[in-house]
């Protein structure tokens, strides 16, 4: 699961990641592009592809958010990450592990803004 502030990504694959079973994403299930990021669109996009995981008969999911990152991103997922968690336990999928893979910077490049910082 991907959550940032412009869309959340929900892509359901096999153990090991290489075979997809179920993917929705906020900007399928709304039709104006400024509510991609809400809630809502999250909610939907999670009962969307729990739907689909269970057609494929899979029951019980790991799931891994992530969070922009990087060294320009926000490391923290946004609240729509959280309801979307809720959605695919409300809609039959049960949870194992939650784990976070926002990708933290380490020795990076520098951050933008120039030599003065971001000017307001």
């Amino acid at each position: 699961m991907y959550s940032s502030k412009n869309n959340t990504i929900i892509h359901i694959t096999d153990i090991n990641g290489s075979e997809t079973i179920a993917f929705s994403s906020g900007g399928r299930v709304v039709l104006a592009q400024r509510l991609k990021g809400t809630p809502t669109a999250a909610i939907l996009a999670a009962k969307q592809a729990a739907q689909k995981a269970l057609e494929r008969g899979i029951n019980a999911v790991h799931v891994r958010v992530r969070a922009p990152g990087g060294h320009n991103g926000p490391w923290v997922p946004t609240p729509s990450a959280q309801f979307a968690i809720k959605t695919l336990i409300t809609s039959g999928l049960k949870i194992g592990v939650v784990e976070d893979i926002t990708p933290i910077p380490h020795e990076h490049c520098r951050r933008k803004g120039g030599k003065r910082g971001r000017r307001l």
